[in-house]
């Protein structure tokens, strides 16, 4: 970069020249006053001298010049900082990087300086921005100069401050933490510069904008592999590779893994990676996509959707799942869910087939294509029969089982993509702004006759967003940003997943731009109970309740799911879990969760899909991260949460970022499964740790699911009455307190007796009477955790008396 600026600087000022000479060459041309209109009401004005000389020059814009006396600024802090490393640290890698910063940016200000001065614009001189004495700068003109604090990327003068007290590692990382989202800021300039119409029209100052982007660029890449080397934790730099990635877990252990069947990848390219021809990458999507996404569950069967399909297993006390059937019929996103011997299926993509075909439908109107809900016979499930359908105007993203009497099921269907064609699907219209007859801000109302699947029909569509004040039905979220520093949120017109806790009556949406309660006391007409917000969040994507429905734990899907965003550089509080606790009916922010180790930029990584491990008094949470891996954090503290065990790959490729990864990751009777986008499916064990006891795991291992899993729809796990639950409550006192170490060691002592005669269905009268009075000792009184923990330790030795008595 440095070697261009005086080759670029001569090409400019040859520029200006030549502009000159044509403007003298003018000079005999018929001339009249130059008049500029104001607003209504305003008087015109003459334009004269420079101004009157300007109105025609085309060579560069006010944006042009606003981005050189900004930058100038804003590559002055990096100076700033870079000067700091010599006396403050002795890394070599740091200061090779500061020397870096020094030599570059000091010459681009040189050339961005004199391309303003040979323009006659102001050229601002670089002022220092750290927390010192400015009064020698009293009575300068600095109206070139904007807000430092408006520019992106700036430390502000406190972080500048801290930086400088600062010495040796802390120093080094400081540096970093405040370099990185410099550079982002620079990047972000440039990118603001070049979506403004005319802009960098001169080839020489384009060509200048595009060096400061690729060079910040590769520093951050620079920079971004200087922390993660420094990182303990071993997730950082992983070997890269498709079945051969380098691993690594905690508190886990993998112990089987499936690659997905013949059928559901393309030979040629199993990893799915876009295909190179020389140094040509592809960028267009491929015919077929063979991705892994969502699964379900139900006694031994678990179904494993895909954008080509469904592949069934037979799950029995083998590590490995047995693959029994696979189900080719290409329409993504296949997300599925079971009820009984009927299995419902997601279609979305506009390639998606009436008749489950492989060839696509083409792009006008036409009664072979397929997008909305599939439903499955798979009473036999070596040989699943389709035999009902639903075409809805969106398709079907997900779905979510509601409800269901002995004549039929509810189902909620969200659709995400565009209305497709009225002319394909009647009453499918798009429609103006408060057109109430619009697809847009709708959730399907889905009834499944139980007799006759093939006569199900979508009963009704609310606006389940409307105002509730005026009846408009775009209500909530538009669309946009928050203000300064805040995200961009999607506009609230669809849910992305609507997740139900039946025995409760409410459902949890994430709806695109909002989290929202609903009422689902009607199972057909949904009524929002409340509405939330967040400022970091992008895309409000799935939403779990813990145990008792008293906290709502949402998602947001910063970049699509398809980005990197797990890197050293973004927001912990962006692309990550926000957890509410629900308060009177209200959602009640408490805290974020988000992967702590930071990925790769050829790893895509963002909260996704996930459940709870059924362990008694903890709220666990066992979650997908793409090509993060997985993650288990505990939300016990709404506040605090943290995690307790992970496992994770390197990436799909070393070279080019690919789709990859886990989509969903269940914890199903004793098992965690997880869904990998490319590589297949995986299951682990959880291992004892000093966050996770043997006992712990052994209760989760107990609790009774209700025989069927699927996405989107939670009902309370229960446990048995047996000592070994006991344990795991008596392992919480332990760790966390909350009850008197005596009782706890009388009541550990009861159990160990009454063991083996739950284990042998043996009585003890006398036993289950020391039980009963054990279980009077302990109060269960409060609302904290510790009291809801003896609650329960109270019930299971009343409830373990009840079978020995």
């Amino acid at each position: 970069m440095k070697n261009s600026g005086p080759s670029i600087r001569k090409l400019l000022g040859g520029s200006a020249a030549l502009g000159a000479l044509l403007f003298a060459s003018s000079a005999f041309a018929q001339e009249a006053p130059l008049i500029q209109p104001g607003a209504p009401g305003q008087d015109s004005r003459t334009l004269e001298g420079r101004e009157a000389a300007r109105i025609a020059d085309n060579r560069y814009s006010a944006d042009d010049v606003a981005f050189m006396q900004g930058m100038i600024l804003h590559h002055g802090q990096a100076v700033e900082m870079s000067v700091l490393a010599a006396d403050r640290t002795n890394t070599p890698e740091i200061l090779d990087l500061a020397s870096r910063i020094l030599a570059s940016q000091a010459d681009e200000i040189a050339f961005m300086r004199g391309w303003l001065t040979e323009r006659g614009e102001m050229a601002p001189t670089p002022q220092p921005t750290g927390a010192m004495d400015h009064s020698a700068h009293q009575g300068m003109d600095h109206s070139a100069h904007g807000s430092h604090a408006d520019m992106p990327g700036m430390a502000t003068p406190e972080q500048m401050a801290r930086l400088a007290a600062a010495s040796g590692p802390e120093f080094d990382r400081l540096f970093l933490e405040l370099m990185i989202p410099h550079h982002e800021g620079a990047l972000t300039m440039v990118s603001s510069l070049l979506s403004r119409s005319g802009s960098a029209y001169d080839p020489i100052l384009f060509r200048f904008v595009n060096d400061i982007a690729n060079e910040q660029q590769t520093e951050i890449a620079r920079m971004t592999g200087l922390i993660r080397a420094a990182s303990p934790d071993p997730r950082t730099n992983l070997r890269a590779g498709f079945r051969d990635a380098e691993q690594a877990s905690s508190n886990m252990q993998l112990i089987a893994s499936l690659p997905k069947p013949t059928g559901f990848f393309d030979p040629t390219n199993p990893a799915g990676l876009p295909p190179r021809v020389g140094d040509e990458t592809g960028r267009r999507s491929p015919f077929l996509s063979f991705s892994n996404t969502d699964m379900a569950f139900q006694g031994d069967l678990l179904a494993v959707g895909n954008y080509h399909g469904i592949n069934l297993y037979r799950l029995t006390d083998a590590p490995e799942p047995q693959l029994i059937s696979s189900i080719v019929c290409p329409g993504g996103q296949g997300d599925v869910s079971i009820y009984g011997n009927l299995m419902l299926m997601s279609v979305e993509s506009t390639n998606g087939r009436v008749d489950c075909g492989r060839e696509g439908v083409g792009p006008g109107a036409s009664p072979d294509r397929f997008r909305g809900l599939r439903i499955f016979d798979i009473t036999d499930p070596v040989r699943p029969v389709q035999v009902g359908q639903v075409q809805t105007c969106r398709g079907s993203h997900t779905h979510t089982v509601v409800a269901a009497d002995e004549r039929r099921l509810i189902v909620y269907n969200s659709g995400t993509a565009s209305v497709r064609d009225e002319r394909e699907l009647a009453g499918c219209v798009v429609g103006t702004p408060g057109d109430e007859r619009t697809a847009l801000f709708r959730v399907d109302v889905i009834e499944i006759p139980l007799a006759d699947p093939s006569q199900s029909r979508i009963i009704d569509s609310p606006a389940v967003f409307a105002d509730e004040e005026t009846g408009e039905i775009a209500g909530l979220w538009r669309g946009g940003d928050h203000g300064q520093g805040t995200q961009t949120t999607r506009q609230t017109d669809h849910c992305h997943d609507i997740t139900i806790f039946p025995t409760r009556n409410i459902a949890a949406g994430a709806c695109a731009g909002n989290g929202i309660l609903f009422d689902v006391s009607d199972p057909r007409a949904p009524k929002r109970i409340d509405a939330v917000v967040d400022e970091g969040f992008a895309y409000w994507h799935s939403a779990t309740f813990n145990n008792d429905a008293t906290k709502v734990l949402f998602t947001d899907e910063w970049g699509g799911g398809g980005r990197p965003r797990c890197r050293v550089q973004d927001p912990m509080t962006w692309g990550a879990n926000a957890i509410y606790d629900i308060v009177d009916g209200e959602l009640v922010f408490q805290g974020y969760y988000k992967l702590p180790a930071a990925q790769t930029e050829l790893e895509n990584c963002v909260a996704h899909n996930g459940s709870l491990i059924p362990v008694p008094g903890r709220d666990l949470f066992v979650q997908a991260w793409y090509q993060g891996g997985l993650s288990i954090s505990d939300f016990t503290n709404s506040s605090e949460a943290f995690e307790i065990a992970y496992f994770d790959r390197g990436p799909v490729n070393a070279e080019r970022q690919g789709s990859g990864g886990y989509w969903s990751v269940y914890w199903y009777n004793g098992r965690i499964y997880g869904s990998e986008i490319g590589r297949g499916l995986d299951v682990f064990t959880l291992t004892p740790s000093e966050t996770l006891t043997e006992n712990e795991i052994a209760a989760a291992a107990m609790a009774d699911e209700g025989g069927t899993v699927n996405p989107q729809q939670q009902y309370p796990v229960t446990w048995p009455a047996h000592p070994v639950v006991g344990r795991a409550y008596l392992d919480q006192f332990a760790r966390d307190g909350g009850l008197d170490a005596g009782l706890a060691g009388r009541v550990s002592a009861a159990l160990d007796r009454a063991e083996p005669l739950v284990e042998g269905n043996g009585k003890d009268p006398a036993l289950a009477r020391d039980l009963l009075a054990l279980a009077g000792e302990i109060d269960p009184s409060g609302n904290d955790q510790a009291a809801k923990r003896r609650a329960g330790l109270r019930e299971t030795l009343t409830g373990i008396a009840a079978l020995i008595g």
